[in-house]
């Protein structure tokens, strides 16, 4: 016997991250019916679960969503728990219907009506966005199940701070900007070894100078020039995809002179320890792997996904299953799809064909708003 409590409704946003509220602005001006389902107990807990020091790598000027500037110096890069604070505060300010604490088990199809199901509820819509991003799982690789017990594995997902960290050397696999940023917090208290190759490193200095300078272009070709409207974008999409982004705030010189040690790729293990391409042993105590996410589509039962699993969608619009939106994910329609400015561009364009396509009746927009703290 079913006992889950039943909900119809136009719209369901699963995840409540940037996407999912930017979305939801749109579609309250819309007059849209709709709820953003989010599996964190508050709203904007996927950042506060971060490790301690990370800050945005873009500046305030470019991080509020939809009608609400980020609060605070223009050109400072906010903490992440600052972030984290202002979500929270955009759904009380524009009285968005997010419910918090409900992870949704499974999507599926019931004639022309989707059917969305969590542990005690079910509902019933005509259109689903999926907002989460489908990089669910950690990624490690399989000789990690070989190595020596003795020594500490953590997940960039579970670091949070070097107190977590055993004595001894400390390794982080992957030379993302993860990798970097953390390689570079626990070199000043252990001696750590960064293994991995930077696919790229941005071509200026981070800071308040690129802020008001630098980022600006970068922010315009991300949006407007690297999206697949142009041949550029086209091109440069899959490697996007496929690999991770430049170093963007910490660069191998900075990782160098604070007495990091940069070596090869991880290749496997000898004797329970970890071995780098040029058959280096590094006599680890704790390796931080660095490397990523796995696509995790499996809870959405429809048919839209290609023979990679990963979404078959044009600018979010599902391409075989209508009514299915996907958003905030890395290159979705430009360069900048997975970042701040980019999903308020792509949750604009969704909410429009949401609205254009839509068989339910318009209902009043909400009304209720309050002044950002």
């Amino acid at each position: 016997m079913d006992t889950r409590q039943h909900t119809e409704v136009d719209t369901v946003i699963v995840g409540g991250g940037q996407a999912g509220l930017a979305l939801g602005y749109w579609l309250a001006r819309e007059g849209r019916d709709f709820v953003i389902l989010d599996e964190n107990a508050r709203a904007g807990e996927a950042w506060r679960q971060r490790w301690d020091s990370l800050r945005l790598f873009t500046p305030a000027k470019y991080d509020g969503l939809p009608e609400a500037p980020f609060p605070g110096d223009p050109l400072a890069f906010p903490p992440k728990d600052e972030l984290a604070d202002y979500l929270e505060e955009y759904v009380r300010r524009f009285d968005l219907p997010f419910r918090p604490a409900t992870r949704v088990d499974e999507i599926r199809q019931d004639g022309q009506r989707f059917i969305v199901i969590s542990k005690d509820h079910t509902w019933h819509a005509s259109n689903v966005v999926i907002a989460t991003g489908g990089h669910r799982i950690p990624k490690t690789p399989p000789f990690a199940s070989e190595l020596d017990p003795r020594i500490l594995q953590l997940h960039s997902q579970d670091y949070k701070n070097p107190g977590q960290l055993r004595q001894g050397t400390v390794l982080v696999v992957g030379l993302g900007n993860s990798g970097a940023e953390i390689a570079l917090e626990t070199g000043r208290s252990h001696h750590t070894v960064l293994a991995g190759k930077p696919s790229g490193e941005l071509p200026m200095r981070h800071g308040r100078t690129a802020a008001r300078f630098g980022l600006p272009i970068v922010r315009f070709a991300g949006l407007h020039i690297l999206n697949l409207n142009t041949p550029i974008g086209r091109k440069v999409a899959p490697r996007f995809k496929s690999m991770a982004a430049p170093l963007i705030r910490t660069k191998t010189k900075d990782l160098t002179a604070s007495g990091v040690s940069l070596v090869p790729r991880l290749a496997g293990v000898s004797g329970g320890q970890p071995v780098v391409e040029d058959g280096t042993e590094i006599d680890a105590a704790t390796i931080i792997w660095c490397t990523g996410y796995h696509e995790d589509y499996s809870w959405v039962k429809l048919p839209a996904f290609d023979e990679h699993g990963s979404p078959a969608q044009t600018r979010g619009v599902a391409d075989k299953v209508h009514g299915l939106y996907f958003l905030g994910q890395e290159f979705l329609y430009s360069a900048a799809s997975a970042t701040l400015p980019g999903v308020t561009q792509d949750a604009r364009y969704l909410a429009r064909r949401i609205t254009m396509t839509s068989e339910s009746a318009v209902v009043p927009a909400p009304t209720a708003e309050r002044r950002m703290a």
